[in-house]
């Protein structure tokens, strides 16, 4: 018998390739808050600790750590590279998350339909082309 030992997602952590402009996306367009950040000379290194969702709820929440580092090599996209396709956020109003983010000139595919559940959804990307995922709850 499997064991129940995970709980939920803590984290997901991004590295990015300018630190500013991916900041400004996450906080800016998407709405992630702040929990913390850091700069780590060591490293040469940013990192920033963001609340996804809303942030005056007082339960656990799960958080994007957002990394800068000197030169990192870029991520294959195109085709699909091994490894984590994709992140998604579930989101209540399709359109208006879909709405926002083209006005804020972020490109988002068509509506597809999922066809196991029955649930709309839509891909975009973030300033380093990670493949991103708007899911209608």
């Amino acid at each position: 018998m499997a064991l129940n030992f995970i709980r939920d997602v803590h984290h997901v952590a991004i590295i990015c390739s300018d630190y500013k402009r991916s900041k400004q996306f996450y906080t800016e367009i998407l709405g992630f808050s702040i929990i913390r950040e850091t700069y780590r000379q060591a490293r040469q290194s940013y990192k920033l600790d963001l609340r996804v969702g809303n942030p005056d709820a007082t339960s656990d929440y799960v958080a994007i750590e957002l990394f800068s580092f000197p030169k990192p090599p870029p991520r294959p996209s195109r085709p699909e590279a091994q490894g984590l396709r994709h992140l998604s956020f579930a989101v209540d109003d399709l359109e208006g998350a879909i709405a926002h983010l083209n006005q804020s000139g972020v490109k988002t595919e068509p509506i597809r339909l999922d066809e196991l559940t029955g649930k709309r959804f839509t891909f975009f990307q973030d300033p380093d082309a990670l493949p991103l995922e708007l899911y209608e709850i």
